[in-house]
């Protein structure tokens, strides 16, 4: 069982001071600080960003140690945020976004993340390139060959503990472990290492959204010092790094990031999300070869007892064929089963249905069966697939469009494996200028258009169930 917050809260006995206050520079301390920021990201030779809590706020993840924070609440005897949403469905905010604007832009060199919610890897920026010193809620890790297997759920333990999945590299096969710390498990030199090689190099590092206490982390920021870099702290709340800082910025990370973009003249990219789901058709003879039974599942593409975790229900009816009861699949595993006369072929017509925190309600795959499992197929190029339905998302700004990125077959028992990538999520950002005036500026989200395949809206995102980030 994953750990929710009041169990993972009882391992705190005393976490600091808490509920700190929050501290707004007024409009034009903030424009100005704003300016100088973007001056300094634009002449730095190698930019590295610190991040906590706060960048995630404003997808609905509540910080610690803000007024609404987990510890705060807690500490006041309040209740802790309820989800109304599932935390795998959480969406990258501007800020997250706009990190990965600066690393496509050849200025931003290094992220190093205190979060656990897996946002930063979700949103583009490249594993190389991230340090997440506490691990991510949506990774697992081979022990043996190393091999990092990122999840669309969330894995059920912490404290480096095994799960219940082994890793699939044929040679290996060994228990797969959650990466994400417990409180008295130190920092992975795998992180750790690199983290601190960047910020040694760093001659700007910028802290966004992290109160700058939990150590060791928080000293990194400082080896930038030594090599004469500088450090600048964008947080609403005051830092014991505050003196060390060559910039204070007391505003929403939101806002200053995209202030920076602006001055910058570079293009915040929109949030595409893809998820993989595989169908699986199995078939055998009956005793008399006058049948066929056969067998529908779809899964998780991290194997059969893995969560399909954005599937609500599936509908399942039939094309030109009314031998066929069409069938709603409502619990995993999400199975159908069928006989036929072996001379029929069978035109389905499979309805997904997505859960809350999708960008549209569903979406439709048509399958057509006729018995014959053949192995001559060209190769898919499953990157160049994926690619092109990110481009088609963009361009057409609606979610729901889906493709076939992978085809396997199995001559005993006769088996088909089509696996499916699905559009279900696409965010715009807008321009801070225009955020301001439109008042969005806390999730950056557009409305999308409607799909044919369903409404495709952004919803806003609201507070999730749990979070186990140790800022």
């Amino acid at each position: 069982m994953s750990l929710g917050y009041a169990e993972k809260l009882s391992y705190i006995e005393d976490v600091g001071s808490v509920g700190m206050s929050e501290h707004f520079d007024t409009p034009d301390v903030l424009q100005q600080k704003i300016e100088q920021l973007a001056a300094l990201v634009q002449k730095s030779k190698h930019l590295v960003v610190f991040t906590g809590a706060g960048i995630s706020t404003s997808c609905g993840i509540p910080d610690f140690r803000g007024p609404k924070g987990i510890w705060t609440l807690q500490r006041e005897g309040k209740a802790l945020p309820e989800a109304s949403l599932p935390f795998h469905r959480a969406r990258p905010s501007l800020t997250h976004m706009a990190l990965v604007a600066l690393e496509r832009a050849g200025i931003l060199k290094f992220v190093i993340s205190q979060n656990v919610d897996g946002l930063h890897l979700r949103s583009g920026i490249p594993r190389k390139k991230l340090a997440e010193l506490h691990g991510n809620s949506f990774m697992e890790v081979c022990p043996s060959c190393g091999i990092e297997y990122i999840r669309d759920f969330e894995v059920e333990t912490i404290g480096l503990k095994e799960t219940s999945r082994r890793c699939s590299d044929k040679n290996c096969g060994a228990k797969l472990k959650d990466t994400v710390l417990d409180w008295e498990d130190a920092l992975p030199s795998k992180e750790m290492n690199p983290a601190e090689k960047h910020c040694r190099m760093a001659d700007v590092v910028l802290c966004l959204g992290t109160s700058l206490q939990i150590t060791p982390a928080c000293n990194l920021p400082l080896r930038s010092l030594r090599g004469g870099g500088k450090i600048v702290i964008v947080n609403l709340q005051n830092t014991p790094k505050d003196k060390k800082a060559a910039l204070l910025i007391h505003g929403l990370v939101d806002k200053v990031i995209s202030g920076v973009l602006d001055i910058l003249n570079l293009r915040i990219p929109p949030f595409v999300r893809i998820d993989l789901l595989q169908i699986i058709l199995t078939q055998a003879l009956s005793i008399d070869e006058k049948y066929v039974n056969w067998n529908l599942r779809i899964a998780s593409v991290h194997g059969l007892k893995a969560p399909l975790s954005f599937i609500k229900s599936i509908e399942i009816s039939f094309l030109d064929n009314q031998d066929y009861k069409a069938a709603i699949l409502e619990n995993e595993p999400f199975q159908l089963k069928r006989r036929t006369l072996q001379s029929k072929s069978v035109e389905m017509v499979l309805k997904f249905n997505f859960i809350d925190g999708c960008g549209c309600r569903f979406t439709k795959i048509n399958i057509s069966v006729n018995w014959e499992v053949s192995t001559n197929h060209c190769k898919l190029d499953k990157e160049a697939t994926m690619q092109k339905l990110r481009d088609i998302a963009t361009d057409e700004s609606c979610c729901g469009k889906n493709a076939i990125v992978d085809r396997n077959f199995i001559t005993s028992p006769k088996t088909e494996v089509l696996m499916y990538a699905i559009v279900t999520n696409v965010v715009t950002y807008k321009k801070t200028t225009e955020a301001v005036k439109a008042g969005t500026l806390s999730n950056g989200v557009k409305r999308q258009k409607d799909d044919a395949n369903g409404p495709a809206t952004s919803k806003k995102r609201s507070k999730v169930q749990r979070r186990k980030s140790m800022l």
